[in-house]
């Protein structure tokens, strides 16, 4: 069963490294560039800043599937096809200097869920897409390196991000151990980078769709304002983030979501939930 076995619009042609469509409330965001190891080109970085976007503007997308096609997840940046288009890598330079990344659904702040499938290989660059996610599964072929010491270059935003959710040691040997050393998709499930490992390859995108189809099952607004709330406490102190929590439990008072969630408990229901909100850009 592949994820277009399920009833969904098809994909969005306007993408050439992107398959982009949607699966009744999910939508499906998918690195597709599998003859290059979906590494990102100068095409995909602008594609993905897009597909992020619009999949959060989507009224009809609740939760948001991240995987790749072929056999490797990500595998980060191009830099053969970005040394040739100087502007791209310019324009990625500055960006990566100011840390103002447009790459994962945290960079465009989309406070949709966000589920990593990791199908085979993420390297490098591809860590940004499992340290920022909400939830993170992965097949029994799955494979998690960054070799950027490797090739002289520093590993920073992805090992800083894994390292706030899991074991300092273990992604500081990760990040040190460079191209000699892979983390198995078992032991990153022990070390908590991810929280499940399916049966089979053949598997992933199935349940990714459940999980995902579970997930949607929720509030949106009061997803959104949790996501936020524990998001933002790993950018603050304790105080400081638990009066963010509050402002954010505070703004769902008085939502339509909060009369109709109790309501729907009690009848012995599906609750219907208030559309999602237009994000602010």
């Amino acid at each position: 069963m592949t994820v277009h076995d399920v009833i969904g619009t098809p994909r969005d042609p306007s993408y050439s490294t992107l398959d982009v469509h949607r699966n009744g409330p999910v939508g499906w965001l998918i690195f597709d560039r599998p003859d290059a190891a979906n590494a990102m080109d100068a095409t995909m970085l602008a594609e993905l800043e897009r597909a992020w976007l619009e999949l959060d503007a989507d009224p009809e997308v609740r939760v948001i599937v991240n995987t790749g096609n072929g056999r490797t997840f990500q595998t980060g940046l191009d830099v053969r096809q970005l040394a040739r288009d100087r502007d791209a890598l310019r324009e990625q330079s500055r960006r990566t200097r100011d840390a103002s990344l447009k790459l994962t659904a945290w960079h465009n702040q989309v406070w949709k869920p966000v589920i990593a499938a990791v199908n085979g290989v993420c390297a490098g660059g591809g860590l940004h897409f499992v340290s920022d996610a909400d939830v993170v599964i992965a097949a029994p072929e799955a494979t998690f390196l960054d070799p950027h010491v490797s090739i002289g270059q520093v590993s920073a935003f992805e090992t800083i991000a894994l390292a706030l959710t899991s074991p300092t040691e273990a992604i500081m040997r990760m990040a040190l151990m460079g191209r000699y050393e892979r983390i198995d998709a078992a032991r990153a499930y022990e070390l908590g980078i991810l929280s499940e490992v399916v049966a089979s390859q053949d598997a992933l995108r199935p349940r990714a769709q459940a999980l995902a189809e579970t997930i949607a099952r929720n509030s949106p607004a009061a997803m959104a304002a949790t996501k936020r709330a524990l998001w933002g406490a790993l950018e603050l102190g304790l105080t400081d983030a638990c009066r963010a929590g509050a402002a954010e439990l505070v703004g769902m008072w008085g939502h339509p979501d909060q009369t109709e969630g109790p309501a729907a408990f009690a009848e012995k229901r599906e609750p219907v939930w208030a559309p999602p909100r237009a994000p602010m850009r």
